[in-house]
């Protein structure tokens, strides 16, 4: 192996302390290629690369007593840069509005260069180096973050480690025939593979891009295209696919993104006669990542968006030996689903039951949580969970997607999205308001209605708001905006109902956030009340430090907080009718209050004997201390 000289302890003792697991790892996967000294060289190329003010950022990480990413502190909002504020460069003046609602962890949705029409939303990249012209400019990007730095605000990016754009250098040097290229990605000369691996492979878009494979005219090839026709999946069975991707995530990490969020990161190993999901060499892939961003670009953490079953989820925190040294963060997409499951339905057992799985997350990783995300909502909890709650699955998943999507008479106006007609699986659409009934409200001009939809929008944020880990809003959700249908006008669009909860912003309708008694003021000042109480209460840091309560009424659901001696309880009810609830509960772990305060109200609460009762409007909630 070439040798490298840096002289600088820390960068020696991190690599010491990882080299062997690094190197065990790759052989795991690659055997002695020689391209584990290109794997090398690349640690080496991206420390020396990071400049001095992000390896201080490092180190002001690396001495907080528990990982910075755990703490209460921090709330987070996804965004488009351009349906958010037009371009990078106009991101800057924004800055107050979301400090002023308290946000400081920004979550830039794709940046990089995509065909226009063949785009994903950006996750078809043609380049990933490259910032998308309408954007801006890696320059803008850098001058964002170090705005972002000056005010001790976060930034996460996407990089998409499954596929690239056929559109991308590799896959265009694929197509003029050269094979290295080639090899860069699974092709075949005929359908027998691809016949075969569809057989256990399951279609993610059936509606819009049934199957998995592609067949490309100039090189008479199938070419494995797992999302769309025009992402074509990387081989990474191929150690060179590996080592330039790795590159890609280091030159992000250079760009002083303190989080990556890799996309999709559950079907980056493909395999014959699996779903080709979730598989162990993707796990070890992931972990290889982690052990060179740890040496080289310690201060940046990872978040592996896969949207996969809640006993699945924890194995991308790493396992073993090797846990919390995978992914640092996972989006909670179950407690999200089971969130949505509860409103509909005005019944907490299926999101109580499904806790018993969320728990086993280890100490050291965090949620991302969330209510609504730039993506559809998909109901993937196990059916266990919800037999244990005393349904039966199907008619119970069909019972949520009517709720949401006017199969029957309710609040909630959205639509079903990736509708798949062999199996009727399908996954819903709809801004975080237009679910929780305010698009049906407003259209009626029924005051009652609109209050109690904002009392829904207050509830599902408060909740993912105190529950554990960094919760992230999503844009528009903060000022009330309703499904957006202008998609519809759009021909690269129009196939995807996920774009009318993608909205493009009126900033004279976010003004209104400042006029007092209009709805946008509401929803964004309980927000922003709710933001402060978080990051009031250090019992909400993610330190496995939450106990979830008993509470013997089906509709309300309540966990305690707990540090130091510090005990918060936090209660939920999400039914439509009033509720209450004993006193008893309070009492399950250890001696309680004669007098709690609901921080929340502002009130304080005289709790009874065991026997009284604590009573619930309804969607209102408590935050008990």
């Amino acid at each position: 192996m070439k040798s490298y000289k840096i002289k600088d302890a820390g960068f020696q003792e991190r690599l010491t302390a990882n080299l062997d697991d690094i190197q065990n790892h790759f052989r795991a996967i690659y055997g002695d290629s020689p391209l584990f000294t290109d794997l090398i060289q690349t640690i080496f190329q991206a420390y020396t690369d990071r400049n001095p003010e992000l390896k201080k950022r490092d180190e002001a990480k690396a001495k907080k007593e528990e990982n910075w990413f755990l703490s209460q502190d921090l709330v987070g909002m996804s965004l488009y840069v351009d349906r958010f504020a037009g371009k990078i460069t106009d991101l800057p003046a924004k800055l107050p509005y979301l400090e002023k609602l308290g946000v400081n962890f920004l979550h830039l949705m794709p940046l990089f260069k995509s065909p226009e029409g063949e785009s994903d939303g950006g996750y078809a990249v043609e380049d990933f180096r490259v910032v998308e012209e309408k954007l801006g400019t890696i320059e803008d990007l850098r001058e964002f973050q170090k705005a972002l730095q000056q005010k001790d605000m976060y930034l996460m990016i996407d990089i998409v480690l499954n596929h690239t754009s056929h559109h991308h250098e590799w896959a265009k040097l694929a197509k003029a025939g050269i094979k290295e290229y080639q090899d860069y990605f699974y092709m075949y000369d005929d359908r027998r593979i691809p016949d075969a691996m569809e057989e256990t492979m399951p279609e993610i878009f059936p509606e819009s891009s049934p199957g998995s494979f592609t067949y490309d005219e100039k090189m008479d090839k199938w070419v494995m295209t797992v999302f769309h026709h025009y992402q074509w999946d990387l081989n990474y069975t191929n150690p060179k696919v590996f080592v330039e991707m790795l590159a890609n995530v280091f030159y992000y990490a250079n760009l002083g993104v303190d989080v990556v969020r890799i996309d999709a990161p559950a079907f980056i190993w493909k395999q014959m006669g699996t779903a080709c999901q979730n598989l162990p060499e993707a796990h070890q892939l992931l972990q290889l990542i982690k052990m060179c961003v740890e040496v080289a670009t310690p201060g940046m953490a990872i978040l592996g968006e896969a949207i996969v079953a809640p006993a699945q989820i924890m194995e991308y925190f790493g396992t073993g030996r090797f846990a919390t040294h995978e992914c640092d963060f996972a989006y909670n997409a179950t407690q999200m689903a089971v969130q949505w499951d509860a409103l509909a339905t005005g019944d907490i057992r299926v999101m109580r039951t499904a806790q018993n799985e969320l728990l086993r997350k280890p100490k050291g990783a965090t949620w991302l949580t969330y209510t609504r995300c730039h993506d559809d909502i998909g109901l993937g909890y196990d059916d266990w969970m919800i037999e244990q709650a005393g349904f039966n699955p199907y008619d119970h998943r069909s019972y949520i997607k009517n709720y949401y999507s006017g199969g029957i008479d309710s609040p909630a106006t959205g639509a079903l999205f990736a509708v798949n007609p062999k199996t009727q699986d399908a996954r819903l659409s709809g801004s975080l308001a237009s679910l929780c009934g305010l698009e049906k409200a407003i259209a009626s001009k029924n005051a009652a209605a609109i209050q109690t939809s904002i009392d829904k929008i207050t509830m599902m944020q408060a909740q993912s708001l105190f529950v554990g880990g960094v919760p992230m809003l999503f844009y528009g959700d903060e000022a009330a905006y309703t499904n957006d249908y202008t998609y519809l006008q759009d021909p690269g669009k129009s196939y995807d109902n996920r774009w009318m909860h993608r909205p493009i912003i009126d900033w004279k309708k976010n003004a209104t956030v400042d006029k007092a008694d209009s709805i946008e003021n509401k929803v964004f000042t309980n927000l922003q009340k709710l933001i402060k109480l978080r990051k009031s209460l250090k019992v909400v840091a993610d330190l496995k430090n939450i106990h979830w309560l008993e509470v013997h009424n089906n509709s309300i659901i309540g966990f305690e907080r707990y540090l130091n001696g510090e005990k918060v309880y936090f209660l939920f009810n999400f039914s439509a009718e009033p509720q209450e609830v004993t006193y008893y509960m309070l009492g399950a772990f250890g001696e309680r209050a004669t007098v709690m305060k609901d921080l929340w109200s502002g009130k304080t609460v005289q709790i009874g004997m065991d026997h009284d009762h604590l009573a619930f409007a309804p969607y209102q909630f408590y935050v008990l201390k």
